[in-house]
């Protein structure tokens, strides 16, 4: 019998990345690694319908803490699947990243890890070493035949990293006498726009869900200059909304069909999202955009079986480094709790992700409208290089389907 281990990740709305120099060859791999892993992620999750809104940095990073204690063909799978040349570059990277997302200003962005482990059990040197001073992972021993217990001890520590967003991660029935990790990592933003909505402008209005059925939402107006283009390759305009902190945006990708939403995201597979605010201009644009709300629970074993990493949830799986003991592990549950609200002021998101283990230039003209009444992408990133023309790669990335669900 193996004993099991739990991956969660938590969402809240994170919008920034570190910029990586040439000099930083491991933080370069990290964010490399994290764009080829997002796209694949997205086009899983794609495949089904309706909203999408996860935290795809916050997958990675868990994972990539599981990816530190793993051995042979699950450190290879791990790898591949990470896009990431070897533990130690990763490591390394993570050490840049964690204390990148934790020191943005006029903005309120944290990042944390933290690994439970069942109290009768140790960590491996190596592995302890590596998770705290890297990944700045708190640890915790508990007991998780106490399911009850354990369970809340874990949920409290979320909801304080969230700001109450994320609630209820981790069931007691998730937990039990088999359960010997529960890596944990969440992720919380809120930042207010440059350039706020006006409240007074916000009205009732259509959004089309496709071709033939609209709903009516809570639409906001703003008219200002802002970064923006239209894309031919995609068939669809492109929006960067900055945020309070100038180099923080959220990007919206509008397809100029009603019904274009799945024909965009498949173009999505072959673009570097970190190119798609390259050539963009400022006009005045007419921003008509809708308030939403979306609280996402996303169980990732499927999604990241089809990338390749049905090893881990197997008798297969070779954990061997996290823990002082002959006892096989395997991955049980990833599951993402995912939050973000987006009104007149701003937006504020927040995730979390858990692994559970177990034992086995300015044109002058007219105003360019932007008119977001029908499904569209979204995500959160940071410009980066002098000239600001890219982004790195998403924080919080996500179709907007059905904005009033």
């Amino acid at each position: 019998m193996k004993c099991t281990i739990s991956v969660i990740t938590l969402l809240v709305l994170s919008l920034a990345l570190v910029m990586a120099s040439a000099k930083d060859a491991p933080l370069e791999a990290v964010l490399k690694g994290n764009a080829e892993f997002t796209k694949k992620l997205y086009h899983a999750l794609s495949k089904n319908e309706g909203n999408i809104f996860f935290s795809p940095i916050s997958v990675h990073a868990v994972l990539s803490m599981l990816h530190q204690g793993s051995k042979g063909e699950t450190q290879q799978a791990l790898g591949k699947v990470l896009a990431v040349p070897g533990v130690t570059e990763s490591a390394e990277g993570y050490e840049h990243v964690m204390k990148s997302l934790n020191s943005v200003k006029n903005v309120t962005l944290l990042i944390a890890n933290k690994i439970y482990i069942q109290n009768r059990y140790a960590f491996q040197d190596g592995f302890a070493s590596i998770i705290s001073k890297n990944f700045l992972s708190e640890v915790e021993p508990l007991d998780f035949e106490k399911s009850q217990d354990a369970a809340k001890a874990i949920n409290t520590w979320v909801e304080g990293k969230t700001n109450n967003r994320i609630k209820d991660l981790i069931k007691p029935v998730d937990l039990d006498k088999q359960t010997r990790l529960v890596l944990v990592n969440a992720i919380y933003f809120k930042g207010t726009w440059k350039t706020p909505f006006d409240e007074k402008l916000t009205k009732s209005e259509k959004f089309y869900l496709n071709d033939n059925y609209s709903i009516d939402v809570q639409m906001m107006h703003l008219t200002t200059h802002l970064f923006y283009k239209e894309d031919e390759n995609l068939d669809a305009k492109v929006l960067e909304l900055p945020y309070s902190n100038k180099d923080l945006s959220m990007i919206i990708i509008l397809p100029n069909k009603r019904n274009g939403i799945a024909e965009l995201e498949k173009k999505l597979d072959n673009v570097d999202l970190s190119t798609i605010t390259e050539n963009m201009y400022k006009p005045e644009v007419r921003v008509s955009l809708p308030k939403f709300k979306i609280e996402a629970t996303i169980d990732l074993n499927d999604p990241l079986t089809d990338m390749g990493l049905g090893a881990i949830f197997s008798d297969k799986a070779d954990l061997s480094g996290m823990i002082k003991s002959a006892e096989p592990l395997q991955v049980s549950k990833v599951i993402q709790k995912a939050f973000i609200e987006v009104t007149e002021e701003g937006t504020e998101a927040a995730a979390a992700t858990g692994v559970h283990i177990r034992m086995r230039t300015a044109r002058i003209g007219p105003p360019t409208d932007f008119q977001a009444d029908h499904p569209f992408v979204v995500m959160l990133g940071r410009r980066k290089g002098k000239r600001r023309h890219r982004l790195t790669n998403p924080v919080f990335l996500g179709r907007i389907a059905e904005p009033s669900k």
